[in-house]
């Protein structure tokens, strides 16, 4: 081959890439600004990556809020704590919201996150204020992603390893930080086959449970594919009233906490009646590597009686 027909054949292959470049900057974004970044690769592989780089990370400290329309008033409970990604234990404090008057109602509630359990201090209805009330969370309808007023940092993340379309919007910060942010949809099913062993059961039953298993999001990964900002948008069907009737051992029966997902039910469509309930729930996650240590409560510390209605 001469020198002269390798360097058109040369030319011809670059042509190609180049080409293939563009059709795929055209089709994951919009805006064609993933072209200007050359290490976004496919938004969805990165996303669905992102639990993993958590556990890369091993700690963080965690905000978060989570708002919803009930009543025809918008409300939103924050939280804030730790978490250990390689454990999956994490703490937060999660404020209720304030009563019209603009008075607080509640006490700061205490959570413990761990692998399909939850445990809530400072809970009421009844619960003495020592004890620990502790829910299993596949138990729930939503799986814990919004009952508890906060969704657990990892299971936030691990959401988004059921992406199953996602675009590069572009490059923003997020607390200073700089990011790539990403804007998608999620199917908590799929996300469910593919989580961690300590998360795959919540996430199964978020899915039955939820008026969709559709999720749309938004996430914001920095450069080494930590998330640092997401924002899900959850759909569930409201049922019974919070808590009413509810073991404290089990959390059967009804629903655990101040998200509320409904009666705990774990049924199909067809089952998913009532009206259905927008919440948005943001998790920020911040100062990575930050020191964590999560115990959960011995047995003797854990209310074992019926929670009443609030």
């Amino acid at each position: 081959m001469t020198e002269r027909q390798r360097r058109r054949r040369g030319a011809a292959v670059l042509s190609g890439v180049v080409a293939g470049v563009c059709v795929c900057a055209a089709g994951c974004s919009g805006t064609g600004r993933a072209a200007e970044d050359g290490r976004v690769g496919d938004p969805v592989e990165i996303l669905h990556r992102a639990a993993d780089a958590l556990v890369e990370a091993g700690t963080s400290k965690a905000r978060t809020s989570m708002e919803m329309a009930t009543g025809g008033t918008r409300v939103t409970i924050r939280g804030q704590g730790v978490y250990d990604y390689r454990r999956q234990l994490g703490e937060l404090k999660v404020m209720l919201p304030q009563d019209p008057a603009g008075t607080s109602e509640h006490r700061p509630i205490t959570e413990l996150l761990a692998p399909g359990a939850l445990f809530m201090k400072n809970r009421g209805a009844g619960v003495p204020a020592d004890k620990w009330v502790r829910v299993e969370t596949a138990t729930l309808s939503d799986g814990n992603l919004v009952t508890g007023g906060a969704t657990d940092p990892f299971a936030a993340a691990e959401v988004l390893r059921g992406t199953r379309t996602a675009t590069y919007v572009g490059r923003t910060e997020v607390a200073g930080t700089a990011v790539r942010h990403y804007r998608g949809i999620a199917d908590l099913a799929v996300a469910a086959q593919d989580a961690s062993a300590g998360g795959r059961d919540s996430l199964r039953a978020a899915a039955k449970g939820f008026a969709t298993a559709r999720v749309p999001f938004d996430a914001y990964l920095d450069d080494e594919g930590r998330i640092r900002k997401v924002r899900h948008r959850f759909s569930f069907v409201n049922g019974r009233g919070a808590d009413e009737g509810r073991d404290a051992r089990t959390g059967r029966d009804a629903q655990a906490g101040h998200g509320g997902s409904g009666d705990g039910r774990r049924g199909g469509p067809d089952e998913r009646h009532g009206e259905a309930v927008a919440v948005a729930s943001t998790t920020l996650l911040y100062d990575f590597g930050a020191p964590v240590d999560v115990r959960l409560p011995a047995a003797g510390d854990i209310y074992a009686g019926r929670i009443a209605e609030d």
